[in-house]
């Protein structure tokens, strides 16, 4: 089975959609198959190649800060690998009209990563005014699949839309053997894309409740030098490191050094750092918003309901308190399982379907 996999960018980009993109693709060729993943992020440094036994083309687009990308030519390139199974990645990044239009003699697979609106009016207003194209990529597809019951939710009320719920998985052996990084004092942990939504700058200002604790921030993004600001005015700016881009591997150990790990997006699909965290044995702290309310299940978990420093304090000391388990983290095995079944099932049934009109 040939499978394409369309995202707007791949790894060594970071980020949830590029990582579970990657974890997917990589344990796909691992059981045999053909995988081909198409990328709008050609012109930032990374190349078309070979990755992992993955094969990756990637393209240029058109993208406004960085959030949205316009690539019309991933059609063309998808339609010439005449693949088994297109599988289209995140509602938000606008790739989903081509690759339905790519996937006309294939079965179409949607990963939507959907979370219902932006950090910005502006991209809110981007979004209305595309929800008609994307309700028609949703439509055309043969099966749609949500990494979380908030967001399969979500995609029946704004598109009355059943998705099918394969929660994302995490290597937990990885990330629970690590051994823990070598900082000189405690420190709390963010991991991720810097941009105002993800909520960095509370956990800034919350640093002055804890001056016996280090903020660690691993990741890139265009907030990164508001966040410097920030951290410079509220008088933390030595305990604030700032480490950019962190390759994969070493992010269990900052997981299995850090005290609490902090996680307040106002958006997310799944939030899939929190259980990396949590498999790395250290407890989080979360806001309660879009897909991270799901986490409140899970034993070392404590959830704010908003932003304010004393509370954001209150549930860093209620955190350090906190026992973590594991052992109810999904794993990537089970997820890629269940995906196969997917692809397999729509494969079948269409199959099925022509042997019927062709008798």
């Amino acid at each position: 089975m040939h499978v394409v996999q369309v995202t707007q960018s791949y790894p060594p980009s970071q980020g949830g959609v590029e990582n579970h993109v990657e974890a997917i693709s990589t344990r796909l060729v691992e059981a045999g198959h053909e995988v081909t993943v198409v990328s709008a992020d050609a012109g930032t440094g990374n190349r078309s190649g070979t990755r992992n036994g993955v094969t990756v083309r990637r393209y240029r687009s058109l993208s406004p800060s960085g959030a949205y990308h316009f690539a019309p030519q991933v059609a063309s390139a998808i339609s010439r690998l005449e693949p088994d199974v297109v599988h289209a990645h995140n509602y938000h990044a606008l790739l989903l009209p081509f690759a339905a239009i790519a996937s006309s003699d294939a079965k179409l697979v949607v990963t939507p990563h959907y979370h219902g609106g932006s950090e910005s009016g502006f991209r809110d207003r981007l979004l209305q005014l595309y929800h008609p194209i994307g309700q028609w990529g949703l439509d055309r597809a043969d099966a749609v699949v949500a990494v979380s019951d908030w967001e399969r939710e979500q995609l029946l009320e704004d598109f009355d839309i059943e998705a099918e719920v394969i929660p994302n998985g995490i290597d937990v052996e990885r990330f629970a053997t690590a051994e823990p990084y070598d900082h000189d004092r405690p420190y709390l942990l963010y991991v991720g894309r810097l941009k105002k939504y993800k909520g960095v700058q509370h956990v800034i200002r919350a640093l002055t409740e804890f001056p016996e604790y280090d903020l660690l921030i691993a990741g890139s993004g265009p907030y990164r030098t508001d966040l410097e600001y920030i951290a410079e005015q509220s008088n933390v700016k030595e305990r604030a490191f700032f480490f950019g881009y962190v390759p994969d591997g070493d992010l269990p150990g900052l997981y299995r050094g850090a005290e609490a790990f902090m996680a307040l997006s106002s958006f997310e699909s799944y939030g899939l750092t929190v259980g990396e965290a949590l498999a790395s044995g250290t407890p989080c702290v979360v806001l309660r918003r879009g897909a991270l309310i799901d986490w409140g299940g899970y034993e070392g978990v404590v959830g704010v309901d908003d932003v304010d420093t004393m509370d954001i304090s209150k549930a860093i000391e209620q955190a350090r308190k906190t026992s973590v388990d594991s052992s109810s983290i999904p794993g990537w095995d089970s997820h890629v399982s269940q995906l196969r079944g997917i692809y397999h099932r729509r494969i079948d049934n269409s199959d099925q379907s022509s042997g019927i009109l062709n008798q």
